[in-house]
């Protein structure tokens, strides 16, 4: 079945092209077809399209809109100039949509009518800066590729709808939690599922034998604590703004420092969220960049102060989740790193698990060099903790639940 995955945003679309079925998810023998991204969607878009593995075209378009958007991808895919093994809209049998925040109503995958779609209307107060979007997307592929192609939404909360009230509950009066819903939700739930199911594909063990700890470490950055394939506690939280130091997300701060600076600088509380969402995190302790490698770089050829704080800063506070989880887990089997920073940079990885030699944890320079990108151990000889890279896919993992919902099969979590 050819499946279209779409991972919509205010002026973005991402998309790729993956055929899959119960033998390929079986067997690991997914083929994906077709990537690539449209950006500045409104306006003189940037479009980044290839097929397979092939190297990506980079053109530049009028793009009116997300529907406009939805058309020029899947014209393209059916075009003879691009490679693709498909020449009628009607080979793209069904949608997968990332859908950011499910609530507590959306625990699984599920298939888009008219009363999920209301459901994830009703969660816009829940994620404002997202679920429109995603429902934008949803009626793009709609209204290209008619009603009759089934449209499933697969949400990055779902899989963290296994924690337990313990962990997701704030201390604070409990009426806000049971009047609107406030509790810690958890994000980038596709990516540590899929690195989940990863780990145990790669050693053979059991979802039910199976104590992690995996940190999607990128221009957003979240840590889980996965017991029994399932997970129990995520550094995310209300919003994806609670947890790791981010790009330009702030992470854990006290509350009160909200009123503080909103007094001081003359802000509205609006103002503020901006400004820990936008402005902070590594961008905000640099005062450079958000970006990591920008950063090392300063840092190494320059010895900038700041960039080398924003760096040491990102790295403790993800030391400290792993030494929070380790506690509450009583111990992992391994700790997985994924996310664009957390796959590709040796030196983050050396740098959040130096001193960690307390918990048996010691890291291969050698191994922790060669691991660019690339699936593979980076522990020691006698680390009493496994440590691994894996890279996420969560596109794939998109794919795979759509065909399984369209078809009736389980969902595997």
């Amino acid at each position: 079945m050819n499946i279209l995955v779409l991972n919509v945003g205010s002026s973005t679309l991402k998309f790729q092209l993956i055929d899959t079925d119960e033998t390929k998810i079986a067997e690991s023998t997914d083929r994906r077809l077709a990537r690539g991204q449209i950006e500045r969607i409104g306006g003189e878009a940037v479009i980044t399209l290839s097929a397979a593995d092939g190297r990506p075209s980079k053109t530049s378009e009028q793009i009116r809109d997300h529907a406009a958007a939805v058309e020029h991808v899947i014209g393209w895919l059916t075009s003879p100039e691009s490679g693709v093994p498909i020449t009628r809209v009607a080979e793209i049998e069904a949608v997968g949509h990332r859908v950011v925040h499910g609530g507590e109503r959306f625990t699984h995958s599920t298939l888009v009518d008219d009363e999920v779609w209301r459901g994830v209307e009703e969660l816009i107060e829940l994620a404002p800066l997202h679920n429109p979007h995603n429902l934008r997307g949803i009626a793009a592929a709609r209204a290209v590729l008619g009603a009759g192609v089934p449209q499933v939404a697969v949400f990055d909360t779902a899989f963290h709808h296994s924690l337990p009230d313990t962990a997701y509950l704030y201390a604070i009066p409990y009426q806000f939690y049971r009047r609107y819903g406030v509790r810690r939700y958890g994000f980038h739930g596709t990516s540590h599922r899929y690195i989940a199911y990863r780990y145990r594909q790669l050693t053979g063990r059991s979802r039910e034998a199976t104590k992690i700890i995996t940190l999607h470490l990128g221009n957003g950055a979240s840590a889980c604590a996965i017991v029994g394939g399932s997970s129990v506690d995520t550094s995310m939280g209300f919003t994806p703004l609670e947890g790791l130091v981010m790009g330009t997300r702030s992470g854990d701060l006290d509350p009160a420092i909200l009123e503080f600076i909103a007094v001081k600088e003359g802000m509205t509380l609006r103002d503020v969220d901006a400004m820990l969402n936008k402005q902070s995190g590594l961008l905000g302790v640099s005062g450079l960049t958000a970006d990591m490698r920008e950063l090392l770089a300063e840092e190494s050829e320059h010895g900038d102060r700041r960039a080398r704080l924003a760096v040491e800063v990102f790295c403790y506070r993800a030391k400290k989740y792993i030494g929070e989880y380790l506690a509450g887990m009583n111990g992992a089997d391994a700790i997985i790193f994924s996310g664009g920073i957390g796959e590709n940079s040796p030196e983050i990885r050396s740098r959040i698990l130096a001193g960690l030699d307390w918990f048996g944890i010691t890291v291969d320079d050698g191994k922790n060099q060669a691991a660019r990108g690339a699936e593979g151990r980076i522990d020691a000889d006698g680390s009493r903790t496994e440590l691994w890279v894996i890279p996420t896919d969560e596109e794939l993992l998109i794919a795979r639940d759509t065909w399984r919902v369209v078809n009736g099969a389980e969902l595997r979590y």
